[in-house]
């Protein structure tokens, strides 16, 4: 009877720290799946701000100018996405009674 307590015991502690340990390692994952998504998310829409503009961004004017209208894209997209939620919440999400005959 004290055997199969003392291996239980010793079970439990074993299966603490191994999830324990777990728990960090997918902390650290999610991290590192966070900064990769970020890093795609500032390349991509990047590229995709400065679409169809003449910019050299080899020089540092044109590395300043291309910040500048990234920034503002980005200003704006948030802004859109600000409008959007703002009217969402304000629409009648109530179920219409309207019956037809």
């Amino acid at each position: 009877m004290v055997i199969g307590m003392t291996v239980l015991i010793i079970s439990v502690l074993i299966i603490a720290i191994w999830v324990i340990i777990e728990i960090k390692r997918l902390k650290h994952k999610l991290f590192a799946i966070f900064l990769i998504g970020l890093i795609l998310f500032g390349y991509f829409s990047f590229t995709f701000s400065l679409r169809g503009q003449d910019i050299d961004i080899k020089t540092v004017p044109g590395i300043i100018e291309a910040s500048k209208l990234y920034f503002s894209w980005l200003g704006s997209a948030f802004g859109n996405m600000k409008s959007i939620t703002t009217n969402a919440i304000r629409m009648d999400w109530g179920v219409n009674e309207t019956v037809v005959r």
